[in-house]
């Protein structure tokens, strides 16, 4: 298969747990970064919107419903993910209900504390982006 001749689209989610605090993660399954702790996400299929694409990943990855609150940014460096060029679009997002439990490509879905979550490796670029948040005030 020849290689794509545009940048794959992804998104991810920066989920606020419902006490107002925690951040939720999950452990990939797949390479690459296999068993690094990542945000919730994924490509975008054909025909379907970003927020659409979204939820849908992390209902996947997670069990939960997210409402969703804003775009936090755009992460478009051609080598953020080894597989080739994938741009990302990462939203701030609050869990509304669900159960919290691994599916799809996630091993583990767990809910980390700010500063728990600053201490691990994460996935690809996903520092960036929790930090970027956090520079929004995600947590205030």
């Amino acid at each position: 298969m020849p290689p794509p001749r545009t940048p794959l689209l992804t998104v991810d989610a920066v989920i606020i747990g419902k006490d107002g605090e925690s951040i939720i993660l999950v452990k990939r399954l797949n390479p690459p970064f296999k068993d690094y702790y990542a945000l919730p996400g994924g490509f975008v299929e054909v025909g379907e919107r970003l927020e659409e694409a979204l939820r849908r990943e992390v209902k996947e990855e997670t069990g939960l419903e997210v409402e969703v609150e804003r775009i936090i940014g755009i992460y478009d460096e051609p080598d953020r993910d080894p597989r080739g060029h994938v741009v990302t679009v990462a939203y701030l997002c609050r869990e509304v209900e669900g159960e919290l439990r691994a599916s799809t490509d996630a091993k583990e879905a767990k809910r980390f504390t700010l500063k728990e979550a600053a201490s691990l490796k994460l996935a690809f670029d996903h520092e960036k982006i929790l930090r970027d948040a956090e520079a929004l005030g995600a947590w205030k």
